[in-house]
């Protein structure tokens, strides 16, 4: 078992996982608009499946919304 920090909060894994299974174990709404921050670093989207997490890693699920004026 490991635990990490997702989006500020504590989250208790019994498996090694990949930030793309963190995604789909987190139900993560619009997977292919969200971007993933790694221990304050941002992991490139072709290396989700293949960036494994680690026991204290923080990771944040961002969205970035666009905007303008009226």
């Amino acid at each position: 078992m490991s635990i990490l920090k997702v989006n500020g909060k504590e989250q208790e894994l019994n498996e090694t996982l990949s930030v793309s299974g963190l995604i789909k174990l987190n139900k993560v709404s619009q997977p292919d608009m969200v971007s993933i921050q790694l221990n304050g670093n941002f992991v490139i989207r072709e290396n989700y499946d293949s960036t494994l997490l680690n026991e204290g890693d923080e990771i944040d699920f961002l969205y970035f919304m666009g905007g303008g004026s009226l």
